[in-house]
């Protein structure tokens, strides 16, 4: 996948605990995992943003190894329900995480991660263009995961490296998980140009972020909704940062009010503000809005990738030709992923998407050719007989509430609409009624102590159904 040679003597990873590899250092670390580790075969990996965690999966998809990239952070039962679902030969953990499984051998550790080889017997057949399986849910523990193949991630990683117009100069540091789509995608795309990572765990809420990112001078950094949100009331566009670059956004579309916030400050300071669309069904990316057309394309995602395509179809699935008619977005491309896997029979299966992705969300275009997320195709509910867009009133309540979470949810003639703010609670629906027509008794406010959210931030709809689903 990577040529680590080609850039051997250039930094690939500074880590602010202290490492700093080389791509050649690296190279030498794949050679010896490869040495332990001798045969294609399934392994778990423990994923933190360390330089540990992601030297082994660099390892791992450059020798043909298939590893499952889990949060670090899963708790210990779901995780062990998982293994015994998949049976993986090893398991890539931090080396403070491996007395958990003291029954299972030592064979291989550096930079504060340790390969156990564990005792299952089980060897689930691996379809020979398998790469690597990512979860969709966060940090829930669901057996299911989306199989990636090589040929996804080498499309993918170029289209990437092109549209954003990466080279060796770059310093990203991290700020997403990099068992995240997204954030494996800015990793994949870094090292395929010989870039330096700047890797943390660190949160941009912490001062330590922000005195790592201007002590190693990081060029970009990536984020969803949430991230941005977050940098608003930290103030970003006070800071002084000099070197910054790029900023990225997807996982979710931004409001566009703050999306054209950023896109003005960008467009002021010469930097890039670049929102991206993607699903991990489609390995990363599908679409991106250039940097200069970021303020005049607002509250836009863009433009298809690079040997992708964006097409809508209507409720009878024929296509949409006509600008500004909603339909469901079907995309195609070299990058769209082979299907899911729910258990270790699964691992076998071949591509069973043919390079075409309903993604389920709900879009236009308009008169040139630039496309708008306007909601997901199941974030609908009828109520009282009109069609209400669930991502359309969270919206709006984010809008007229800034410094509040919430989210909205439920079924045909009762919406449910979370709050974490009870202060609120009666004014934010007298502003949604308002605002719909609708009568009042067919919303619900539910106080919560906090919006659920996976690791990259996205909001956990099916954890609120509890509140109005029966059993």
């Amino acid at each position: 996948m990577w040529d680590l040679q080609k850039y051997a003597n250039h930094l690939a990873i500074i880590d602010d605990l202290g490492p700093k590899i080389t791509y050649g250092e690296m190279n030498k670390i794949s050679a010896e995992v490869m040495r332990v580790v001798d045969s294609r075969c399934l392994v778990v990996s423990l994923c933190q943003n360390s330089a540990g965690s992601i030297i082994g999966y660099v390892a791992f998809i450059n020798n043909n190894i298939v590893p499952i990239l889990l949060n670090a952070q899963l708790e210990i039962k779901l995780l062990i329900n998982l293994l015994d679902t998949y049976a993986p030969k090893y398991v890539w953990l931090p080396a403070n995480q491996a007395d958990a499984f003291e029954e299972w051998k030592a064979v291989y550790s550096c930079y504060n991660y340790t390969l156990l080889k564990t005792s299952y017997d089980i060897n689930y057949t691996l379809h020979d263009e398998l790469a690597l399986l990512l979860t969709t849910s966060g940090s829930t523990g669901s057996p299911k995961f989306v199989r990636q193949s090589y040929k996804n991630i080498k499309a993918n990683t170029d289209s990437i490296v092109e549209y954003l117009e990466l080279n060796e100069t770059e310093k990203p540091i991290t700020t997403l998980p990099m068992n995240y789509t997204y954030g494996l995608s800015i990793i994949n795309s870094h090292l395929m140009v010989g870039a330096t990572i700047l890797v943390t765990d660190k949160s941009l809420m912490q001062k330590e972020f922000w005195q790592f990112f201007k002590d190693y001078e990081a060029t970009s950094f990536g984020g969803v909704p949430y991230t941005y949100e977050m940098l608003k009331r930290l103030r970003f566009m006070r800071m002084s940062l000099p070197t910054l670059r790029t900023m990225t956004q997807a996982g979710g579309k931004l409001m566009p009010e703050l999306h054209e916030e950023f896109a003005l400050y960008a467009a002021e300071n010469g930097k890039n503000f670049i929102v991206m669309y993607g699903q991990c069904e489609a390995t990363a990316r599908m679409g991106y809005l250039p940097a200069k057309n970021a303020v005049k394309k607002r509250g836009s995602m863009g433009i298809a990738i690079a040997g992708g395509k964006f097409t809508l179809i209507d409720m009878n699935g024929k296509s949409i030709t006509e600008p500004f008619v909603t339909g469901e977005l079907v995309y195609e491309g070299a990058n769209v992923t082979l299907g899911y896997a729910e258990c270790g029979e699964d691992l076998s299966k071949g591509d069973e998407r043919g390079g075409i992705l309903y993604t389920g969300d709900m879009a236009q275009f308009d008169e040139d050719g630039y496309y708008y997320i306007v909601g997901r195709k199941k974030r609908f509910l009828k109520i009282y007989g009109n069609r209400v867009n669930l991502d359309e009133i969270d919206r709006l309540i984010k809008e007229k509430f800034e410094d509040i979470d919430c989210a909205s949810a439920g079924v045909d003639d009762h919406l449910y609409i979370f709050v974490t703010d009870e202060t609120k609670a009666s004014l934010v629906k007298e502003f949604v009624v308002k605002k719909t027509g609708l009568n009042q008794s067919a919303f619900n406010m539910v106080v919560v102590d906090e919006i659920p959210k996976n690791d990259a931030g996205k909001i956990l709809y099916k954890q609120l159904e509890k509140y109005f689903l029966p059993g």
